[in-house]
């Protein structure tokens, strides 16, 4: 089995500069190219378990989202892993379905597993990281963060979106503008109604919340929440939906009452997965899924890696357009 000196002989580097390599830490790119075309031509293979009782952790990330349907999850999931497979670490994907229970369940495993880091979008308000950071694993929040722990995120402007959205539905002639939010203990879902609520609230609307839906960021909840608006007595001209899935239920169902867009006007937080009614008529907030997970792992890796300054919070930016 070929040796760490070896593979630095043929790399023309020095056998420390192998080593960082492997373990992820700061290396020029071309350095780590030769190491790395060097170790592929020799076979060599570093030695997991070697690292893994140096270091006090094992070589994997995990990685919880509340729901891999969704394809924002999916593009973040593979910002995630692109870092982490680069730097020599593997990703376990934890699905939580929004459920607190499986969630605080997939975080005992991070622990017993002896996981290096966890990157998480949270199921709701009561996420409890204390058991995590006693242990100083480091811990990043993405698209949806922890209360009451000083933790790493990587987040959008989810008001800003929200009140983005809203105001190109107000500008295009709507007037009684509905909002679909997430559930009411999800901070992104009253951040993004928070920013429908200024908008439609200085317009003139009296009581806007009374055309405000909380719901379950799945298809079934935005139809549904859709069909009790189109019931008031006054019912929206137009709707924002704060989640991509919600608002394919949403135009479900205002396809079964011949009332698609531009006739009934919708904007949406996040792409559509798939849109078959009129894309160009529908507002979009386009979310960058992909650059949150690389962003987020490169924050856990920093972490891992010895990172000790103050935690930090990155905002990226959303562009408002269409659907197509």
């Amino acid at each position: 089995m070929p040796t760490i000196y070896e593979v630095a002989a043929l790399a023309g580097v020095s056998p420390a500069t192998v080593s960082r390599v492997f373990n992820g830490l700061n290396v020029s790119p071309e350095k780590s190219r030769l190491v790395r075309e060097a170790a592929a031509e020799l076979s060599f293979t570093p030695s997991r378990a070697a690292r893994t009782l140096r270091r006090q952790h094992s070589e994997v990330i995990a990685l919880l989202i509340p729901d891999i349907e969704n394809p924002f999850f999916t593009s973040l999931a593979r910002g995630v892993e692109d870092v982490a497979q680069e730097a020599g670490y593997s990703v376990v994907l934890c699905n939580t379905d929004e459920d607190p229970e499986k969630e605080t369940k997939y975080l005992d495993i991070a622990i017993s597993d002896n996981m290096a880091g966890v990157i998480i979008a949270v199921a709701g308000d009561h996420t409890d990281l204390g058991k995590l950071l006693e242990r100083r694993r480091p811990v990043v929040a993405v698209d949806r963060g922890p209360h009451g722990f000083d933790i790493d995120a990587v987040m959008v402007d989810n008001r800003a979106g929200g009140h983005a959205a809203t105001s190109r539905l107000l500008e295009q002639g709507f007037r009684r503008i509905a909002c679909i939010t997430g559930p009411s203990d999800v901070e992104t879902a009253q951040e993004r109604a928070d920013g429908w609520r200024e908008v439609v609230a200085g317009s003139g609307v009296s009581d806007p919340d009374r055309y405000l839906r909380y719901s379950n960021y799945r298809v079934s909840g935005g139809f549904e929440a859709m069909s009790e608006l189109l019931e008031l007595p006054e019912p929206p001209d137009a709707v924002f939906v704060t989640n991509n899935l919600m608002s394919v239920g949403a135009l479900q169902l205002l396809a079964e009452r011949g009332m698609v867009p531009p006739a009934f006007g919708m904007a949406v937080f996040g792409d559509l997965p798939y849109a078959g009614f009129a894309p160009k008529e529908i507002t979009v907030v386009h979310l960058p899924a992909r650059h949150l997970g690389v962003t987020a792992a490169k924050l856990l890796l920093d972490r891992i890696n010895g990172d000790d300054q103050p935690a930090r919070t990155i905002v990226l930016r959303n562009e408002v357009g269409t659907g197509e």
